[in-house]
């Protein structure tokens, strides 16, 4: 089947749905963490390795499946892609043990990253300029429902049917997308092609899991942290100069002489650490210090959901009209806000109710922030790189996810001795501290200054 033969519309559709179980596997495993932590007898160690596997598989390899998919075909890749994910999250649901869940979880990752780079790709091949603009929007609505759905709709699962309905959810799902998938998706292309370039994927993956290794497993073996953090410097370090001598690198470093791109990025990265982390924390204080069951969880989380959705497509187009540094500044400063608004109202009798204020901050500065982070990273980015660039912002808000939950993991292990009240209080203002950071740091971005820099509608698909 050809693009020009397709109803794009109906691909869309399909591309949405795996984009869906993808985004929402980043968060919806979160609520189900005291019910593993239960029933499988593992302690936060093996939990973190059970969250992050799948998430570092999917960010250090995200780069190398989106080249592999310019020579195999972004459909023939989507389709595999979709099928690894699906068989993985079958095993994950029938685990009986943490090593084999950690690695189903991992197998996962690997899954999403195979597909997740072909939509984009496809997208841009099969929808006409003048309507590619709407297309994308679709299609990063779809994923933020995705992202934000994980707690209640986890939370109803796991109290329903237990941890492993979160996993097994994804079966029959993936199951009709393969199927639809191999109906009405085109083997369409853009035209693009990049050298392979196997050092540079070699070792870029190996710093990514050297540094979330060392993070995970600080805590319980030093020298082999040690270890890890030095092999993963000395791969990056590698990596900059390797990548500085080609002609087609996997991570285009002229990117980076673009001052609004460098801040975005490092913004799209902490937003993401911090999104990780506070919700690890999040589901460990509701459930396990507040006893709360996982669906009422879920329903604590629900201002945070609810004002993330209704404030996200306002600050997108409210960035592509005034420009996105203030709606970074304020919306930054007052997620800090509700963040250290979390850590200091809940004690051991706190309800739902308790949360709702902060909560509600939280989402209307996750709201102001994610979409204006995107759009100034891309504003002054040449069409030619507009791939490449979000590229490298999607592998950084994926890095940022797996470092958030492991930096807060690892902090609220080596605090619970103090009381486990103290180690979420800890770990909340450590990630507070970090967003009002972030918001100092947004005060550089550069402001609009002409209609020429408004990004174009490949760009902003992020």
């Amino acid at each position: 089947m050809t693009a020009a033969k397709t109803n794009p519309w109906r691909v869309l559709g399909v591309l949405c749905v795996a984009n869906f179980l993808v985004l929402l596997d980043t968060t919806i495993v979160n609520t189900a963490v005291p019910d593993m932590m239960s029933r499988l007898d593992v302690g936060l160690g093996e939990i973190l390795w059970i969250l992050n596997g799948y998430l570092l598989a999917l960010a250090s390899l995200l780069i190398f499946f989106a080249r592999l998919g310019d020579l195999a075909g972004p459909r023939r890749l989507f389709v595999l892609g979709l099928a690894v994910f699906t068989a993985a999250s079958a095993l994950c649901g029938l685990a009986d043990g943490p090593g084999w869940l950690i690695a189903a979880r991992v197998a996962q990752g690997i899954g999403a990253a195979i597909l997740s780079p072909q939509a984009f790709v496809l997208i841009a091949a099969i929808f006409p300029p003048e309507r590619r603009g709407a297309a994308f929007g679709l299609f990063t609505a779809v994923a933020g429902i995705a992202a934000i759905s994980g707690p209640t709709l986890g939370g109803l699962l796991v109290t329903e049917f237990g941890w492993q309905s979160v996993f097994l959810l994804n079966v029959p799902a993936g199951l009709a997308g393969i199927l639809l998938a191999l109906r009405v998706v085109p083997d369409a292309r853009t035209g693009d092609r990049h050298r392979f370039d196997v050092v540079g994927v070699v070792l870029v993956t190996l710093g990514l899991v050297g540094v979330v290794h060392g993070l995970i497993e600080s805590e319980r073996q030093r020298w082999v942290t040690i270890a890890s953090f030095a092999v993963a410097l000395v791969a990056l370090v590698a990596f900059v100069f390797w990548e500085r001598g080609r002609r087609d690198p996997l991570m285009p470093l002229d990117l980076y002489r673009e001052r609004g791109y460098r801040i975005a990025t490092a913004l799209t990265l902490v937003t993401a650490f911090s999104i990780a982390g506070f919700l690890l924390v999040f589901v460990l204080q509701t459930q396990n210090l507040l006893g709360m069951s996982p669906l009422m969880s879920g329903v604590a989380a629900l201002p945070w959901t609810l004002a993330l959705s209704a404030v996200a497509p306002v600050a997108g187009r409210l960035a592509d009209r005034f420009g996105g540094r203030w709606l970074l500044v304020g919306g930054l400063g007052l997620y800090a806000a509700g963040v250290a608004g979390t850590a200091l109202l809940p004690d051991e009798t706190s309800t739902a109710a308790v949360f709702v204020l902060p909560l509600i901050a939280v989402g209307v500065g996750q709201g102001l922030a994610i979409a204006p982070a995107t759009t100034e990273a891309l504003r002054a980015i040449p069409p030619g790189s507009a791939g490449a660039a979000s590229g490298v912002l999607n592998t950084a808000r994926h890095v940022g996810s797996a470092l958030g939950a492991a930096v807060a993991g690892v902090l609220f292990q080596t605090t619970v001795s103090a009381g486990p009240f103290d180690a979420a209080r800890t770990t909340y203002l450590m990630l507070a501290v970090v967003l009002v950071a972030a918001a100092f740091l947004a005060v550089r971005m550069p402001g609009r200054t002409t209609e020429s820099n408004r990004p174009t509608a490949e760009s902003v698909a992020v």
